[in-house]
C-alpha cells in the first residue's frame, strides 16, 4: 500500500496560542476555511473528540467522521479519518503550531493518505484536493487570525423565528423540498437542486430582490431530519465575503418554533458600489440584514402555511 506523506505550512502574525485556539475550535471553521460547509461533533472527552466534517474537494461536496487529540500544551492537533469518502482510503495528519516570536507563529499542517485500491487516478485526485485545500486553509486561517480585530466590526450573527400550529416535520419538509421554492416561493425566480448523497444538497438559485432585479446564489446544504437544515453559500452576493446559516425545527405540545439563523461577514470593498459613496458599514449591516431577513421570514411563512394547512 502507497501512504502520501506531505506537509503545507504558513507564518501568520499572531500568537500561536491565539491560533491554536482559533483550530481547536472547530464549529467556526466554517467560517474559516472556504471549503468547509458544516462540523457536528459526535463525541468530545478529555483531549479527545470525534467529528463530523462536511467539505469540498475539487468541486465535488464529500462528508467523513474523524476523530482527534488535542494537545494544547504542545499545540498540536492530530486528526485521523475514521470512515474515509471514496477515492481516499485513509487519511490523517496534525496541525502543529510554533511561535516564532510572541506575536507571530508557524503553522504546520501534516497529512498522511492511500488511496482505494492504490488507484493512480485515486491517488493523484487526491494529491491536488490536499494541496489545494492545504494551501485554501492556511491562507484562510491567516487571514481570519491577522484580521480578526476587523472581523468584529464585519461579521455578525441574527435571527428570524415563527410559532407554527403544526407539526416540525411539515415545516422541515418544506425547507428541505427547496427544488420546489421555485413554484411555492414568489421570491424565488428559479432553482438548481441536487442530492446526490442523502442529506447533502447543492442548491443554487436566482432570487428577487424588491426593484425586480435578481441575483444568483448557490449553498451546499446538510440536513438532519426533521429538526435543522445548515448551510454555506459558496456563490455570494457583492456585499458578503461569508453567509453561513442554519434552519432549525423544535417541536413542543404547543406546535412547533421554526428559526432561520444567518452568520455574515460584510465585504467592504462592494460597499461603495452598491450602496452608494457615503454608504457605511452600518448602512450595509442594516442592508444586509434587511434583505436576508425578508427571505428568511418569506420563507417562514410560507413553511408554517404549509404545515399548518397540512394539520388541519
Amino acid at each position: 500500500m502507497t501512504t502520501r506523506q506531505v506537509e503545507h505550512e504558513i507564518v501568520i502574525d499572531a500568537p500561536a496560542d491565539a491560533v491554536y485556539r482559533l483550530i481547536a475550535e472547530v464549529a467556526n471553521w466554517p467560517r474559516i476555511f472556504p471549503p468547509t460547509i458544516y462540523v457536528d461533533h459526535l463525541e468530545r472527552g478529555d483531549g479527545e473528540e470525534r467529528i463530523r466534517i462536511w467539505a469540498t474537494a475539487n468541486g465535488q461536496a464529500k462528508n467523513w467522521t474523524s476523530r482527534r487529540t488535542l494537545d494544547p500544551q504542545e499545540r498540536r492537533i492530530g486528526f485521523r479519518q475514521e470512515v474515509s469518502a471514496p477515492p481516499v482510503a485513509a487519511m490523517g495528519g496534525a496541525w502543529i503550531v510554533e511561535p516564532l516570536s510572541g506575536t507571530r507563529s508557524r503553522v504546520r499542517l501534516l497529512h498522511d493518505y492511500r488511496a482505494v485500491d492504490d488507484d493512480p487516478e485515486g491517488l493523484r485526485w487526491i494529491d491536488e484536493a490536499v494541496d489545494r485545500n492545504s494551501r485554501s486553509e492556511l491562507e484562510a486561517l491567516k487571514t481570519n487570525v491577522e484580521l480578526a480585530h476587523a472581523a468584529e466590526e464585519l461579521t455578525f450573527s441574527f435571527e428570524d423565528t415563527v410559532r407554527i400550529a403544526g407539526s416540525a416535520k411539515d415545516a422541515y419538509d418544506f425547507v428541505n423540498e427547496a427544488d420546489l421554492w421555485a413554484e411555492r416561493l414568489p421570491h424565488v425566480a428559479s432553482v438548481r437542486f441536487s442530492e446526490d448523497t442523502p442529506g447533502l444538497q447543492s442548491l443554487e438559485m436566482d432570487t428577487r430582490a424588491k426593484d425586480g432585479s435578481t441575483h444568483t446564489t448557490k449553498s451546499y446544504r446538510v440536513t438532519f431530519p426533521h429538526h435543522r437544515i445548515a448551510y454555506k453559500q459558496v456563490t455570494l452576493p457583492a456585499l458578503m465575503t461569508l453567509h453561513t446559516g442554519y434552519w432549525t425545527f423544535e417541536e413542543n405540545e404547543e406546535g412547533t418554533t421554526a428559526s432561520s439563523q444567518h452568520t455574515v461577514t460584510l465585504n467592504t470593498d462592494n460597499i461603495a458600489r452598491i450602496l452608494g459613496p457615503g454608504a457605511t458599514v452600518a448602512d450595509a449591516r442594516e442592508y444586509v440584514r434587511n434583505a436576508l431577513s425578508t427571505n428568511s421570514r418569506a420563507t417562514l411563512g410560507h413553511a408554517r402555511d404549509h404545515a399548518e394547512s397540512r394539520r388541519s
